[in-house]
């Protein structure tokens, strides 16, 4: 009785993620890296992010940024926060934030992107028409969260 509520549960949040239409990647397919950091003025930093798939180590050049945000909750001062926005990105796969902070010392940059599905190319031969249809099928993209750190002056 018990294991078939949790095969049927569990069955239920397969097919509620599989309708869902956008799948959440699991954390160790794609990681956040800081390329680089520099100051640009007083309490203003300009950081420079990869986006890296995990499995093949290659940088994700196509994913879009859709959140970012600034704490210093690493530090245990959660309620100091500051800003960041996407400056901009060169189709490399790096992205590069102007963040504003309010003091010097650790920040933790947040960040959420949408990286698109994979896309395959699916081959129908018809015999009796002695025809081919070729069409594009567009996997579900995912959403990727993580955080990277940086020292601000």
């Amino acid at each position: 009785m018990l294991l078939s509520r949790i095969v049927s549960g569990g069955v239920a949040v397969v097919l509620t993620a599989a309708l869902s239409g956008v799948a959440i990647a699991a954390p160790q397919d794609y990681r956040f890296e800081v390329v680089q950091v520099q100051p640009a003025g007083p309490g203003v930093s300009d950081v420079s992010v990869r986006l890296v798939n995990v499995p093949d180590g290659k940088p994700v050049m196509s994913a879009v940024v859709s959140e970012s945000a600034v704490d210093m909750a690493l530090s245990g001062m959660k309620e100091m926060k500051g800003s960041a926005t996407l400056a901009d990105t060169d189709g490399s796969g790096i992205y590069r934030f102007r963040t504003r902070t309010n003091m010097a010392g650790n920040w933790a940059l947040h960040l959420t992107a949408t990286v698109p599905g994979e896309s395959r190319t699916e081959r129908t031969y018809i015999p009796t028409a002695k025809v081919t249809y070729t069409r594009t099928i567009r996997g579900e993209p995912e959403i990727v969260r993580g955080t990277v750190t940086f020292g601000a002056r």
